[in-house]
């Protein structure tokens, strides 16, 4: 087996910045420790290896501005990626906007946004791999791993911050574009369905509309129609986790390629015409610049498997409707 090792073999002490202030201890020395397991983390932390200002402390203790952090020697043997490990290559990002205090990125589709679940590097490691000088990286919102489009990574604390203030209190306007199977019917469809989530034996996440679960709205416009599918543009007006696939599921109109709640067999027709993979992207988003004040507003063009697939609709079924 080809290992190779990392070493720390001293004990270090690092004193915490304005921007560093804020993280979880155990978030704050993964990313100082790359490479090593979160269990080990957990381990030298309840063991007072790591020590906050000379005294032991919990994994969930949130860093100060001016903390010593304590860390110990670690030794580290890392296994070799293998072929077709959660690892994958290293990933070009296509950036849509980035200054001090953010980065936009288009997200490619297949890419998780953070490791776990036997993927051992996803968009913010990839980042902070491709970075090591950031002292603070940070995803703002998360988008599921199939889905591609915009996504927003803060630079500083600060930034992220006022950006979760602006989604709790509804003050973004983020736009999707999906490909919904069935005869669409009006031009505007508001869905007001409540979510639950819930886990498959296998562990597995999923979310159904159900009583009592999170308040959860979309508003669904036409962009254009076809025989048996439709492009519409969501617009979330809550941002709970699979809410556009589940509403769409809930009105009889699945999104196409939609492994967890899309139309199966569909599906594997969809993959024969050259489809394949969901149809699912975050193509705007409008914001406030969280240190500016700015107004600023955010565009990612279809993916061009996507923007093929409609081509191929237009010349198989002929578009039936479209907006501008």
């Amino acid at each position: 087996m080809d290992l190779s090792r990392k070493e720390n073999l001293t004990v270090t002490k690092r004193r915490i910045d304005a921007e560093e202030a804020g993280q979880r201890l155990d978030n704050f020395l993964m990313r100082i420790l790359k490479g090593v397991p979160k269990s080990r983390i957990y381990r030298i932390i309840r063991a007072g290896e790591v020590r906050i200002n000379g005294k032991r402390t919990d994994v969930s203790y949130h860093l100060q501005a001016d903390d010593e952090v304590r860390i110990p020697p670690v030794r580290v043997a890392e296994e070799a990626p293998k072929p077709g490990s959660g690892a994958g290559p290293t990933v070009v990002f296509d950036i849509l906007f980035e200054d001090d205090a953010l980065l936009a990125i288009n997200k490619p589709a297949g890419l998780a946004v953070h490791g776990g679940s036997g993927i051992s590097r996803g968009v913010i490691e990839q980042l902070r791999h491709q970075r090591p000088q950031a002292k603070f990286l940070e995803l703002v919102h998360r988008l599921d791993r199939e889905t591609s489009g915009i996504l927003l990574v803060a630079k500083k604390r600060s930034a992220l911050v006022k950006l979760h203030e602006q989604i709790r209190q509804g003050q973004t306007d983020k736009r999707y574009f999906a490909l919904a199977l069935g005869d669409w019917g009006k031009p505007v469809q508001a869905v007001k369905a409540p979510l639950h989530k819930f886990l498959l034996p296998d562990g597995e996440r999923r979310v159904r509309v159900e009583a009592g679960g999170q308040p959860s709205h979309t508003v669904f416009r036409l962009q254009k129609k076809w025989a048996d599918c439709a492009l519409v543009e969501a617009e979330l007006k809550t941002g709970r986790t699979h809410q556009i696939r589940v509403h769409l599921q809930h009105l009889g109109h699945p999104i196409a390629g939609d492994d967890k709640y899309g139309d199966f067999p569909r599906n594997k027709q969809l993959a024969r015409e050259g489809l394949k993979r969901m149809f699912l992207h975050a193509c705007r988003m409008r914001l406030t610049h969280p240190l500016t004040g700015a107004p600023l507003q955010l565009e990612a063009p279809l993916p061009p498997e996507l923007s093929h697939y409609l081509s191929v609709l237009d010349q198989t079924s002929g578009a039936a409707h479209a907006n501008a």
